[in-house]
């Protein structure tokens, strides 16, 4: 029934009955089919032999690096960890869910690579890495954040969700909604980004009862306490995310005392700056 492929370090198999690509684990492996397959020698080339200079990221799956192709172009590269067999779950989400999906505010996936126990998602690279960055990182006070480009940020942040919620079938909850997870190109302009943990809800579908997931400090109550995901809770996260972009400051900051570490009890203070 099954004939062994090689891929994934021989972990997939091919199931002749429904023409799926399966993993050990009975992962479908399939939407990587009409994806561009980038070689692992060519992306090796591209971001230096994964040299640390190249580094631009890291989440809790793997690392991001970024690239110069051979035509010139440059990408971000982002290479899961090969001993997280966890991440393959996220990774597979991710192509499922971008491959098809074109919005300028949100970030255009090239392609990726699957060879032998090699996973690596290849973007489009944005400049000005993320908000997280731009607000919190080595780049505070070198990137011109004044009010209209905030404006400008949050704006074409929201027109990605309404995309993702209202005008994609089925219609995409992203769950992880952060600083990190926005990122800026060269002009600012925002694009949304990591879709590992996002869900698909078919029309008739109003909330998924769901494993949390997502970062703390910008889940929505009803789904960080009973697991019941709606598209409210990207809106509650985004809602956080407004906030840290207008104050200028992360959601929670251990460094501070405990009546400013968390930003939403704040938020009387901060209207007002």
């Amino acid at each position: 029934m099954f004939a062994s492929l090689n891929c994934f370090g021989g972990m997939f198999k091919r199931d002749k009955q429904s023409q799926k690509t399966v993993g050990e684990n009975g992962e479908d492996f399939s939407v990587v089919r009409d994806v561009h397959l980038f070689s692992y020698k060519d992306l090796i080339l591209a971001t230096k032999n994964f040299h640390p200079e190249n580094k631009i990221g890291a989440g809790g799956f793997g690392t991001v690096y970024k690239g110069v192709l051979k035509d010139g172009a440059m990408v971000a590269v982002k290479q899961l960890s090969a001993e997280s067999r966890q991440g393959v779950r996220e990774f597979l989400t991710e192509i499922a869910t971008i491959s098809a999906i074109k919005h300028e505010n949100i970030v255009t996936l090239h392609g990726c690579c699957i060879e032998e126990d090699h996973r690596i998602l290849v973007y489009q690279y944005m400049e000005n890495n993320s908000i997280s960055h731009a607000l919190f990182g080595s780049s505070n006070g070198t990137i011109n954040l004044d009010w209209q480009t905030r404006c400008k940020i949050c704006v074409g942040t929201a027109r990605g969700f309404a995309y993702l919620h209202e005008e994609v079938t089925p219609y995409i909850v992203h769950r992880d909604i952060k600083a990190s997870n926005v990122l800026l190109d060269g002009d600012l302009n925002p694009k949304i980004a990591d879709f590992g943990l996002a869900k698909l809800f078919p029309d008739n579908i109003t909330h998924i009862s769901t494993r949390v997931a997502g970062t703390l400090g910008y889940l929505a109550p009803e789904y960080a306490m009973r697991g019941r995901l709606t598209r409210k809770a990207d809106v509650y996260s985004f809602g956080v995310l407004v906030i840290e972009i207008i104050s200028g400051r992360s959601n929670i900051n251990t460094s501070l005392s405990l009546e400013e570490k968390v930003l939403l009890k704040m938020d009387g203070k901060i209207w007002r700056i």
